[in-house]
């Protein structure tokens, strides 16, 4: 069994462990990595609950997008077990009223077309508009979300359209909050995260340049060196 700290990375939505490769290597230096994966659930508080499930008494953790979602969900359950905790292109807010119409369309699309024309219709405005062109970026992006079923997309879906609003829980946070936001992501923009960091007590933004919501594998070299300076405490 590995002594070094527990650090769990949670994937976003169709998301599985490739969301993290780079990050996972850098930090298998200095961590535990624990990358779980949320098929098969349909609630934020469950996904939630099977991490807790498997960590051990004292852990930190990472989320990105849906994943920063379960996130705040283990730190509301279990933030006295967190050391470090950072969230990335993610946000807090409950679901707007007009969020379920445009989900509702991907739901339909997979149902009628299949999660390859979601994959189609998904990717472009969740990578940066330099790197529509990035044929290996696409297709890794494609394949991870080919990796999951119309079922798991839609308990996904169900999880995030029954969302609670976590607002009010960040005034009481007591660890240091790392927020990361890729600079163009245009479904979790940085300005959404200075909303939270205006909450937070105690935290610091990273905006990735040249990047979209996808920044881990957009910009994995920028991305783990920040978590990497994060968890070794040398920029917090």
């Amino acid at each position: 069994m590995s002594n070094k700290p527990v650090l769990f990375l949670l994937p976003g939505l169709m998301c599985d462990e490739a969301v993290w490769e780079h990050q996972a290597e850098v930090l298998s230096d200095v961590a535990d990595i624990r990358i779980p994966v949320f098929r098969g659930f349909n609630s934020l508080a469950e996904m939630a609950g099977s991490v807790l499930a498997q960590a051990p008494e004292r852990f930190s953790v990472v989320g990105h997008s849906m994943g920063g979602r379960v996130a705040w969900e283990v730190m509301e359950m279990a933030g006295n077990r967190i050391d470090r905790f950072a969230v990335m292109d993610t946000g807090v807010h409950p679901v707007s009223t007009t969020e379920p119409s445009g989900r509702q369309a991907l739901l339909d699309l997979a149902r009628d077309a299949g999660l390859d024309a979601v994959a189609e219709a998904w990717i472009p405005p969740m990578i940066h508009p330099h790197r529509h062109g990035d044929k290996g970026l696409v297709s890794a992006i494609r394949e991870m979300i080919l990796r999951n079923s119309v079922e798991d997309f839609y308990g996904q879906m169900h999880a995030l359209l029954n969302r609670k609003d976590q607002t009010v829980n960040l005034p009481g946070i007591r660890q240091h909050v790392l927020l990361v936001a890729g600079e163009a992501d245009g479904h979790s923009p940085p300005a959404q995260h200075e909303q939270m960091a205006a909450l937070l007590p105690d935290s610091r933004l990273e905006v990735i340049a040249g990047a979209g919501h996808m920044v881990t594998m957009e910009k994995p070299d920028e991305v783990s060196e920040v978590l990497l300076s994060w968890f070794t405490g040398e920029n917090t």
